[in-house]
């Protein structure tokens, strides 16, 4: 079991993502909240001139920029690609890192909750769901694209050895919440608690498995021929991450008074439902299926 050395927490991937910033702006004042017993965490922020913009991004989304292939472009070289690359630099580089875990600092608009996003499949990853569970029953996992190789992911986190993101809303665009960015500190905690037990093989007993969440796919809004939108999310669906969409169900209602149904034949579980960073490429929501994480048992229990 190689241990964890070196962790980094990182804010402002995207700027307009308030709670991920200012919480690691207070690490910066408190670091002894970072530190633990078996090794050294410290902060980055991710992307200071699209906070200084008050936008998500400037040129590019920052968290599409880190497949293996698109690092190692000297072609893609506008602001969020050349970051990426200083990024990986810092962190990376990935394939081979000085960073043994990144946790990623977000916030949506979506009314999801506090939510652990595990970017790929193995014993640490259910391991950390669920201490995280155990100790923060609110707490959602939600597994994204976790069987994709690394290399092959595009989001910031998977630089490091081990890479997770801690999204946390409903929270508008600019703006502060008390309760997300309580909410986003505690998790943060209960990772760093956990990394620093998992090193020193003093986690406790961990239930055998874990409820989660595995992203499938994507659906848009309803649009037309010109590609403007006929509708919005259904009024029974909107705030209603994870709970479950049947067959049949409506899921879109168009201002013509129609309504959309779901056309698949399967349970779903939506997350990101209406999430405002996503009316650039008009999706509505992400679709999700429910899965359950074996936990390994924790030597010595």
């Amino acid at each position: 079991m190689a241990a964890i050395q070196q962790v980094a927490v990182v804010g402002g991937t995207h700027g307009n993502e308030f709670s991920g910033i200012y919480l690691i702006r207070h690490y910066q004042r408190h670091p002894e909240l970072l530190q633990r017993q078996s090794f050294h965490a410290w902060t980055l922020f991710a992307n200071p001139e699209a906070y200084r913009a008050n936008k998500r991004y400037l040129d590019a989304d920052l968290n599409r920029q880190f497949r293996r292939e698109d690092l190692d472009n000297p072609a893609l070289s506008n602001y969020e690609q050349s970051r990426a690359k200083v990024i990986d630099a810092v962190l990376g580089p990935k394939g081979n890192p000085k960073v043994d875990l990144v946790i990623d600092l977000h916030n949506t608009t979506s009314n999801m909750g506090p939510v652990l996003i595990l970017t790929q499949a193995g014993d640490f990853y259910n391991q950390l769901a669920a201490y995280v569970k155990m100790k923060m029953p609110e707490a959602v996992i939600s597994c994204d694209e976790d069987l994709l190789p690394a290399e092959d992911h595009k989001l910031l986190c998977t630089t490091g050895r081990y890479g997770v993101i801690v999204e946390v809303g409903p929270q508008p665009q600019s703006v502060l919440r008390q309760d997300v960015l309580e909410q986003m500190h505690s998790m943060t905690q209960h990772i760093l608690d956990f990394a620093d037990l998992y090193n020193r093989q003093a986690l406790p007993a961990l239930p055998s498995e874990v409820e989660a969440y595995r992203y499938l796919h994507s659906i848009k809004l309803p649009l037309n021929e010109q590609g403007e939108r006929l509708g919005m999310v259904h009024s029974r669906v909107q705030d209603q991450d994870f709970k479950a969409i049947e067959p049949g169900e409506p899921i879109f209602k168009l201002f013509d008074g129609k309504e959309l149904t779901y056309q698949g034949d399967t349970t779903v579980y939506p997350s990101f439902i209406n999430e405002a960073a996503y009316y650039d490429n008009n999706l509505a929501m992400s679709l999700n299926e429910k899965i359950t994480l074996a936990v390994p048992p924790v030597a010595g229990h």
